[in-house]
């Protein structure tokens, strides 16, 4: 099963297209504003966004941006009333997938969301790219504004919680747990934080003053979404 977010502030045009699209393998979950949307994206894990420019809260720009800025890949189509080449080039520029201009036929929509979920099944596995970072862990290639990092297979699971969990604190039994698989209560107190600091010495620019991996006292660390 596959699904789709749809931010669409019409509520008429957001029911034809929930319609139009859905089937036993697709499930379209619905929201008319800015605040709706980010708030599912933070609860459910989604194939595919279709996104409206043109809301009461905002533009559906501003949230295309804010996905492709904290490194989500996840294919964006918009949908706008606009018909202005500026508009498009400023939504392909800022990581949509692809655009459709209102009025559009339900058929053609059906067919970019095909192509844009096929093209998904089609991407390797494990690449993050996102800020400097391109992420690949499946290769174990990382790299910095093109410059290859290496790092130990300790620093590569640590790194990869870090990063799918982006913007969320991990506390530092659930990083223990899911980096020491074979038996975190035998590993030693400081593990974690040395492994963290050898991380920030080849990952941030000034490994004093981390603009990535970040510590929250008293908790644990996190992975920071840049604004």
């Amino acid at each position: 099963m596959k699904h789709i977010l749809l931010l669409e502030d019409d509520e008429s045009l957001g029911r034809g297209i929930a319609m139009a699209l859905e089937s036993s393998q697709l499930a379209v979950r619905r929201c008319t504003s800015l605040a709706q949307a980010e708030e599912l994206l933070e609860t459910g894990r989604f194939d595919l966004l279709i996104l409206d420019i043109n809301l009461p809260d905002g533009s559906g720009l501003d949230l295309l941006r804010k996905r492709r800025e904290s490194g989500d890949t996840t294919p964006i189509i918009l949908l706008t009333a606009k018909d202005l080449e500026l508009d498009e080039v400023t939504g392909l520029e800022a990581g949509a997938d692809d655009y459709i201009t209102k009025p559009f036929s339900l058929a053609v929509l059906r067919a970019r969301v095909a192509a844009q979920l096929r093209r998904e099944q089609k991407k390797p596995a494990g690449v993050l790219t996102f800020g400097p970072f391109t992420f690949d862990f499946e290769r174990m290639d990382f790299r910095r504004d093109g410059t290859a990092v290496e790092l130990s297979k300790t620093e590569q699971k640590l790194l990869r919680l870090l990063v799918e969990n982006r913007g969320r604190t991990l506390s530092r039994n659930q990083l223990l747990d899911g980096v020491w698989t074979d038996g975190a209560e035998y590993v030693e107190e400081n593990a974690l934080s040395v492994t963290v600091k050898r991380l920030r010495s080849k990952l941030e620019a000034d490994p004093s003053r981390p603009e990535y991996l970040k510590t929250v006292y008293g908790i644990g660390y996190t992975w920071a979404v840049k604004p």
